[in-house]
């Protein structure tokens, strides 16, 4: 989406020195990055219930949070009064200028481990919601492997189908495009499925679709599942 800046409205200092006086410690490097680019409004990026702008951060401290855990930084407040499992900063588990990524009630103990950053998840959710549904073929399913490091075998794979990586990642996602194809996958940051990732592979045609699942398997020994539902 190359006219998405656009249409973002970056925080103030002063919205960006209050997040980080609730965080009571520097604040990652991308969090920085992208409060000052999109703090008050993600534009075209934006979430349908999950609303990551200053404004509705600073509001939950003030009124929702009464004695917040000093390990967790709110930065996506869940609207959805069904599953309101609200989007937090892991600051103890910081990577590559950033940081863990969880999801997590108000008050809640209970702690789901969602992305190694939050450069990882916007750009993961921008390639699924944007980049593959203008390929005509797609399909989703599970890599998985007997032994281990699916993720490094995969990219064997990957090197001779030319996908480019337009966001450097980690080990736990993945992100490739190129001209006719594209393909995202991710497992989970807490290393309880280290053998298995799940994906979602476009292309212009159902036969490039299968040459590429062809490439996977074959170069790799990677088992490939076809989620048909």
């Amino acid at each position: 989406m190359p006219d998405a800046p656009q249409s973002w409205i970056g925080a103030t200092p002063e919205d960006i020195a209050t997040i980080e006086a609730n965080a009571g410690r520097p604040l990652p490097p991308f969090y920085l990055w992208f409060l000052t680019r999109m703090g008050r409004h993600m534009g075209a990026l934006d979430y349908v219930t999950l609303d990551f702008s200053v404004e509705r951060i600073l509001l939950c401290y003030r009124e929702e949070l009464e004695e917040p855990d000093p390990r967790y930084l709110l930065i996506g407040y869940q609207s959805d009064p069904i599953v309101p499992m609200h989007l937090w900063y892991d600051l103890d588990r910081p990577s590559r200028g950033d940081a863990l990524v969880v999801s997590r009630a108000i008050g809640d103990d209970l702690v789901q481990h969602d992305f190694e950053t939050l450069r990882e998840m916007l750009a993961y959710k921008l390639m699924l919601n944007y980049r593959l549904p203008v390929l005509r073929a797609r399909c989703r399913g599970e890599i998985s492997t007997d032994g281990s490091d699916v993720r490094a075998r995969l990219e064997r794979a990957i090197d001779g189908l030319r996908f480019e990586q337009p966001v450097p990642t980690g080990p736990c996602c993945g992100l490739f495009d190129r001209p006719d194809a594209a393909l995202v996958c991710r497992s989970s940051p807490d290393g309880g499925d280290d053998d298995v990732l799940f994906f979602s592979l476009g292309a212009d045609s159902p036969g490039a679709l299968r040459r590429i699942l062809g490439v996977i398997t074959r170069k790799t020994g990677l088992h490939v599942e076809i989620d048909n539902t």
